[in-house]
């Protein structure tokens, strides 16, 4: 799936990181969401490769990189700490500014590193994805029936643990099935590894606490910069027959929270880049393929 890529595994201050990285040019990372891996860039990433020169990780607490605890506080998740994993991973790479893109959960910490580190990013596109805080400031039914899983994932330890673990592989299998829109869009060696790795009790508790650092410690970290902008150039991409779409608007949210957006809808539902592979390819390409510097 990722012909001509190299596999390694990088120690960051607070975790290892499992990742993939092809091809020669400007480096661009790629960012996965939840209940997946880097695998969701499989059919993307290679033709980046031709242009850029592209590492795909498995964010912490998922795929093959470390679980470490998340902390009473649940600030070994926080998006903060994730970025920093990107920071560090790409300056052992020998990328000190670089480009990324981030779909779900990646667009997150993508959103994150640009207000922790905005020196470092050259330009950023997020996937599928509006503004963490101002999403749970316009919670309503509507949004709490569409999204119920933000609501579960968040309770105490260890309850949705213990549920999702009943039954890891039907789960991850609802979440494809529920969110995306585009019958046959998902590779069954994919899958097969979405639900290997998701599979692990470590990862069940993991993503979990990705969401109640998101609950919790993100929210806090984003109203005490809830006057900063993202300064580079961002992309803002979203499933045209998605949740997101349908339930905010998505252009407007990003444009109160950078300086620079451009961006649309492209077809399907949440999983833009096995979903849309073709539209997603050519909206990045043209993106980052107009600012080097």
């Amino acid at each position: 799936m990722f012909d001509g890529f190299e596999t390694r595994r990088i120690a960051t201050s607070g975790a290892e990181i499992h990742l993939r990285i092809g091809g020669d040019g400007p480096p661009l990372i790629l960012l996965h969401g939840y209940p997946q891996t880097h695998l969701i860039w499989h059919r993307i990433a290679p033709a980046l490769a031709e242009r850029f020169t592209v590492v795909c990780p498995d964010l912490r607490g998922c795929g093959d990189s470390s679980k470490p605890p998340g902390g009473g506080d649940h600030s070994a998740y926080s998006k903060r700490a994730l970025a920093r994993d990107v920071v560090e991973v790409m300056e052992t790479l020998g990328f000190v500014r670089f480009a990324a893109a981030g779909h779900d959960r990646g667009g997150r910490v993508l959103h994150r590193l640009a207000l922790d580190h905005p020196q470092r990013l050259i330009r950023a596109a997020v996937l599928d994805i509006a503004p963490t805080r101002a999403m749970y400031q316009a919670t309503d039914q509507a949004f709490a029936t569409a999204y119920f899983h933000w609501f579960f994932l968040i309770q105490p330890y260890d309850l949705p643990e213990r549920m999702i673990g009943a039954d890891p592989d039907g789960w991850l299998q609802t979440c494809l099935d529920r969110w995306g829109r585009t019958p046959g869009a998902f590779d069954p060696e994919a899958v097969a590894e979405y639900k290997r790795c998701f599979r692990e009790p470590a990862a069940i508790h993991a993503t979990c606490e990705d969401y109640r650092a998101a609950a919790t410690i993100d929210l806090e970290h984003d109203a005490a910069d809830e006057n900063r902008l993202v300064e580079c150039p961002l992309l803002a991409l979203w499933g045209g027959q998605g949740l997101v779409g349908r339930t905010y608007d998505v252009p407007a949210l990003w444009r109160v929270a950078a300086e620079r957006v451009e961006g649309g809808p492209l077809p399907g539902g949440h999983f833009l880049p096995e979903e849309a592979p073709e539209e997603t390819l050519a909206a990045l390409s043209g993106f980052f393929g107009s600012g080097a510097s």
